[in-house]
């Protein structure tokens, strides 16, 4: 693991392949609050935690707001019962959405492979018939 203290925008950014911008957006979304000498942001390891964690959440489907209320509960109390009872029930309500979203996703595929089926066999008909038409003008 990395033990630099503090860290740049720059350096996070090329760290975690994304663009400064992407970084400034979470800090004004609240999600990252880093210190300031003069104009520089200065991240600590605590911010650069957060950052992976966010775009983690990304990579797995939670949005900013949910993002934001794991961090929320995770500040108040990383210790506590009911705070890891929460980030639970988080995590089963995104679970719940996201095999809905599996639901939707293979019907539409079964329809978009049904419809896939019938232009192919539309495209063989209208194929044959201009073959026969051709094959009887060379006649």
């Amino acid at each position: 693991m990395n033990n630099k203290i503090t860290y740049s925008i720059g350096e996070l950014a090329k760290q975690f392949d994304i663009t400064t911008r992407s970084i400034r957006f979470y800090e004004d979304e609240g999600l990252l609050s880093p210190k300031r000498q003069g104009q520089q942001r200065i991240y600590t390891n605590k911010d650069r935690v957060r950052l992976k964690l966010i775009l983690r959440g990304k990579r797995l489907g939670f949005s900013l707001a949910e993002t934001r209320r794991l961090f929320e509960l995770y500040d108040a109390d990383n210790s506590s019962a009911a705070q890891l009872q929460k980030v639970l029930e988080l995590i089963s309500e995104k679970k719940v959405s996201l095999k809905q979203q599996m639901e939707d996703i293979n019907v539409l595929l079964t329809e978009l492979s049904g419809l896939e089926q019938r232009c192919q066999d539309e495209l063989e008909v209208i194929q044959q018939s201009t073959s026969k038409v051709h094959s009887q003008e060379s006649l």
